[in-house]
């Protein structure tokens, strides 16, 4: 019996070094899952790696294929379309409820997360300002004190660690996303629940609108060089 629950710990740690890997882009997005590679690096054997890759299609991270492996997953346009509303939605449930809840000791707790997240605004530093941006809306989800509520939002952010980091290489992204949670924290400050909801929709979908242009981006270079081969023969 003991030996089982050593092994379930196992395949969850396994699982969460994975996603970790996923959401760094250490695994990229499409990339083909190398199990052989994956022992080795982390030192373990097949049983545990399979399990954790269940976890992890079952999640949305992972695709399987039949006779060709795991791939990590892809979100097509529609997939951000679909999503992004819904998170917009429950996070600003959470903001809502957040600033409804919210103490004068949270808000200090607040502030210096604030101040990290401005100072890598301004540097620039995309991975660091991602990292401090995460625990921020995820402080903010604590305050809210709504398992429900969180369970499904953690379930789609999962989901959007695939493609959410890539929306801060838009110029100007990063300052108007840190200019958006300074607006969101400043209604929490003021106890705002309907203010606070409504800054924070508005912030998911700036990300949505980020990722939209991108897309676009992806879609004129590919037609580019398609155009390019096309002339070249």
């Amino acid at each position: 019996m003991a030996q089982r629950i050593i092994q379930q710990v196992l395949y969850q740690q396994v699982a969460d070094r994975l996603r970790a890997m996923i959401q760094s882009g250490e695994l990229q997005a499409g990339a083909w899952i190398d199990e052989s590679q994956l022992t080795s690096e982390l030192g373990i054997s097949r049983t545990p790696l399979r399990e954790a890759l269940k976890v992890l299609v079952a999640e949305g991270l992972l695709r399987l294929e039949p006779r060709r492996g795991c791939f990590v997953n892809q979100l097509s346009v529609r997939d951000l379309d679909d999503i992004f509303p819904l998170m917009a939605m429950l996070e600003g449930r959470c903001a809502f409820e957040a600033a409804r809840k919210v103490t004068d000791e949270d808000l200090r707790r607040l502030e210096p997360l604030h101040q990290r997240l401005q100072e890598h605004a301004k540097l620039g530093d995309i991975d660091q300002y991602y990292a401090s941006n995460a625990v921020i809306h995820e402080a903010v989800q604590a305050l809210a004190d709504n398992r429900w509520l969180s369970d499904l939002i953690d379930n789609l952010r999962k989901l959007l660690s695939l493609s959410r980091h890539r929306s801060l290489v838009v110029p100007g992204r990063i300052a108007d996303s840190c200019a958006e949670h300074m607006a969101i924290f400043a209604a929490l400050k003021a106890r705002d629940p309907e203010g606070a909801e409504a800054l924070t929709r508005k912030h998911l979908m700036r990300q949505l609108d980020a990722l939209h242009i991108l897309a676009a981006q992806d879609e004129c270079d590919t037609t580019e060089r398609a155009a390019a081969l096309t002339a070249g023969d």
